[in-house]
C-alpha cells in the first residue's frame, strides 16, 4: 500500500459530507414546504419534515441551499482543476453500463479500491445534473418575478415547481441506492471519513 496516496482526498472528504448534510436539510425542509401546498394526493409525515411550519422551513431551506451551491461549485472546479471529474467519471457508455448492470444482476461486478463502474459513473453524473436541475428550478419557485427569463424557461411558476419536485424525487432515489449499496460493501464508508489508501498500482 502506498501511504501517500488517499483512496479520497481529504477537499472530497470535506465536500462530500458538506454536501450530505446540505441535502438533508433541504429534502426535509423541502417536504415541509410542499406540505403547505401539495400538489399531489399526498403529504410528508411531520416527523420526516425540517422546519416545523412553512415560514421555518423556508429559512432553512435557503440557508442549506447556499451551502449546497457553493459546495456544488467548489466540488466542480476543484473536479475539474485536479482531473478527479475526467478520471473517475468518465468515460460512460451504454456497452459500458449495460455490461456492469448484467455483471451486477449476476452478482459477478467487481469492486475495485478507487475506481467507479459504469453504472456508478452514470449515477454520480445523474445526480450532478438533477442538482444543478434542482437549484435552477428552486431560484424560479423562489424569485418567478425577478427571475421571469428563468421561470418562463421552465414554463411558468406551476411547471417550476414541478421539475424541481422531479429533480428532489431523482436525488432522493440516488442517496437510497447510495446508501444501499454501502450497506452491502460497508468497507466502502470508513475510506470517506478518514481517506483510505489506494494500492500501489494506482500511484
Amino acid at each position: 500500500m502506498n501511504p501517500r496516496i488517499p483512496i479520497h482526498p481529504l477537499p472530497l472528504r470535506v465536500m462530500h459530507w458538506l454536501n450530505a448534510l446540505a441535502i438533508v436539510i433541504l429534502i426535509g425542509s423541502g417536504w415541509e414546504i410542499y406540505d403547505a401546498s401539495p400538489f399531489l394526493p399526498f403529504s410528508f409525515p411531520q416527523w420526516a419534515t425540517i422546519g416545523q411550519w412553512l415560514g421555518g422551513a423556508i429559512a432553512w431551506h435557503l440557508a442549506a441551499i447556499w451551502l449546497l451551491m457553493l459546495n456544488g461549485l467548489a466540488y466542480l472546479v476543484w473536479g475539474f482543476a485536479t482531473g478527479h471529474l475526467r478520471r473517475k467519471l468518465l468515460p460512460v457508455t451504454p456497452r459500458g453500463v449495460i455490461h456492469d448492470i448484467w455483471a451486477a444482476m449476476r452478482f459477478r461486478l467487481p469492486h475495485q479500491v478507487g475506481m467507479y463502474n459504469s453504472v456508478q459513473r452514470l449515477l454520480y453524473l445523474g445526480v450532478i445534473a438533477a442538482g444543478i436541475l434542482a437549484v435552477l428550478s428552486g431560484l424560479a419557485v423562489w424569485k418567478p418575478v425577478q427571475l421571469w427569463p428563468l421561470s418562463d424557461l421552465f414554463g411558468g411558476f406551476f411547471i417550476s415547481r414541478i421539475i424541481h419536485f422531479i429533480a428532489m424525487t431523482a436525488i432522493v432515489g440516488f442517496i437510497a441506492v447510495h446508501v444501499l449499496l454501502v450497506a452491502l460493501v460497508p468497507r466502502v464508508l470508513p475510506p470517506m471519513i478518514t481517506g483510505g489508501r489506494l494500492p500501489e498500482a494506482h500511484s
